[in-house]
This record gives C-alpha cells, sequence and structure tokens, in this order.
C-alpha cells in the first residue's frame, strides 16, 4: 500500500458526445420495454417532491418509470429541434 496505482480510476470522456452515450438498439420484436431501458438513472428528491410525483404518475393512470421516460424523451429528443 506504499505507492499508487497506475491505473487511472476513470476514463477521459471522448471529444464525442455520441461515442460517450451509447444508445440502446431500437425494440426488436419480442423484446420488452425493461430490454430496451437497461441504463439505471438515480436522483435525489424529497420526499414531497417524490410522493407528488406519484400521485400524477397514478393520476395518468402510468407508472412513475413510464412518466419520467416520456418526461425525459420529450426535454431531450434524440435530434436538436425534434419535439415530440
Amino acid at each position: 500500500m506504499s505507492g499508487r496505482d497506475s491505473r487511472r480510476a476513470f476514463v477521459a470522456r471522448p471529444s464525442d458526445a455520441e461515442a460517450w452515450v451509447r444508445r440502446p438498439d431500437p425494440i426488436a420484436a419480442g423484446e420488452s420495454k425493461g430490454d430496451i431501458f437497461t441504463a439505471r438513472l438515480t436522483i435525489d428528491v424529497t420526499p414531497e417532491l417524490r410522493g407528488r410525483i406519484k400521485v400524477v404518475a397514478f393520476q395518468r393512470g402510468l407508472t412513475v418509470a413510464d412518466m419520467l421516460r416520456e418526461f425525459l424523451a420529450r426535454e431531450f429528443p434524440d435530434k436538436a429541434g425534434d419535439v415530440s
């Protein structure tokens, strides 16, 4: 434990954002959403905000995950200027 490991703990980001973020393939026949949405995103929210999100999702007849996926897809479209 006397010396530092010469390997870097983190890999440097590529200059091209598209190369840095891997997009999943489109849904193939027989695949489910769970097969596509494999990247997990964790955020910290207050218990009050979490409660409000759950209530709105329930009122809309959606799961929280589906509602937030739709929100994120709308806010961050694949191409600039692409609004769904």
